[in-house]
């Protein structure tokens, strides 16, 4: 039986193009945040905290609404995320200065918490034992497909028109995510409720408790470092791109484009791989490649070096991520808590996100762009050899 005849396809469609269109809307300005945050003055750190704001307000409130879905479902959250979300995205046209830019970052961030981690959770509850990759892959398009076309599409509508118009549109697409949800999402039953049943969910679990199963902190720490990495290309390569290279907006929406196209590429086909492979000889491969292209980045003297190094950066991301996610559903069902673990890696992510931008700001205000990239490689060798002893 094939993997859509066992699972519920309105919830996954729903879900799925849910995700896609929020996140392609957030692919529409994110390349387009550094350059145009230091055309309003912003130094290094200050671009750092303008991708880590985001990262904070998620670390924050993800572990509550991890917890909180386990208990009271998950469609109240995704809808007042996905329209919170909304309502941050149109002000963002009326921002002109770098502290208004950080504070909807930081509103942004809230916004999100409510969002992936727990639309994950609910894929994770429906998904079929021995097909996690599979189902988690093939969810995963949705993410990395959205983050494809989002950032040359805003690379383009920003040459064509203004960085206003990329704001309007992350704000039309994420509006398009919450009625989705809002009229086609079922709300999945909770204890003592009525609606969609899910999997053996024993409600909320202690945090600490779940980062005390090696198996469960070694995700965790491996998600965190692979993710310091994204946050310090995503923040930094498109400066790096506008005032060493002088490329375009659209070029710079390709380069950063290609890393989540190749992930994105690869999340089913990988998924497959990783029910009927090492999960962590995939994840431990991911690892090292990243590490590698992540060096490679500040030698890359020409757009198509960038394309390649990123490239090779999104490719160990479509090896890696869909295992991770595997691991992932099968600790969630294990422990009898997925949103709680989709939460906890939802965690790792947004800390990586903080972190990388933050303190390669730092870096770059007191050095250059190769010390931003020799720190994210450091911070990933050690998170793979973590998840290596532990798992």
């Amino acid at each position: 039986m094939s993997t859509a005849a066992k699972i519920n396809l309105k919830i996954f469609i729903t879900l799925f193009m849910a995700v896609f269109v929020t996140t392609m809307g957030a692919g529409l300005v994110a390349p387009l945040l550094p350059v145009y945050a230091h055309e309003l003055g912003a130094g290094g750190l200050q671009i750092g905290l303008i991708f880590g704001a985001f990262s904070l307000t998620r670390t924050l409130f993800v572990p509550y609404f991890g917890k909180l879905s386990d208990r009271k479902g998950k469609k109240p959250l995704l809808t007042t995320g996905l329209f919170v979300y909304f309502l941050t995205s149109l002000l963002y046209t009326l921002s002109k200065s770098v502290d208004s830019l950080i504070l909807l970052r930081l509103g942004q961030g809230f916004a999100s918490a409510m969002i992936l981690p727990v639309a994950q959770a609910y894929i994770g509850e429906i998904t079929p034992r021995d097909m996690e990759g599979r189902v988690m892959g093939l969810f995963n398009v949705s993410l990395y497909g959205g983050l494809s076309a989002g950032p040359v599409m805003g690379g383009l509508v920003k040459d064509w028109f203004n960085i206003q118009a990329s704001f309007l549109g992350m704000a039309i697409l994420t509006f398009a995510g919450f009625m989705l949800c809002l009229v086609f999402l079922p709300r999945e039953r909770v204890k003592g409720g009525q609606g969609i049943p899910y999997s053996e969910s024993k409600g909320p679990v202690p945090y600490l408790k779940l980062m005390r199963i090696p198996s469960v902190f070694s995700l965790f720490a491996f998600r965190t470092c692979f993710t310091t990495c994204i946050g310090i290309t995503w923040a930094f390569l498109p400066l790096l791109a506008s005032t060493r290279m002088a490329l375009s907006s659209a070029e710079i929406g390709t380069v950063v484009m290609i890393n989540v196209l190749t992930a994105g590429f690869l999340q089913v086909p990988m998924g497959y791989l990783a029910d009927r492979f090492s999960k962590k000889i995939l994840t431990i491969s991911g690892g090292i490649l990243a590490m590698l292209a992540v060096l490679f980045l500040d030698r890359a003297g020409s757009l198509v070096g960038l394309i390649l190094a990123n490239g090779a950066i999104g490719l160990a991301g479509g090896v890696s991520f869909p295992a991770i996610m595997a691991y992932g559903v099968i600790e969630g069902r294990r422990v009898g808590a997925m949103g709680s673990i989709m939460g906890l890696l939802a965690l790792g992510h947004s800390l990586g996100m903080l972190a990388g931008p933050v303190l390669g700001g730092v870096l770059l205000d007191f050095s250059s762009f190769g010390a931003i990239f020799i720190f994210g490689a450091v911070a990933l060798a050690a998170g793979t050899a973590l998840f290596w002893r532990n798992i």
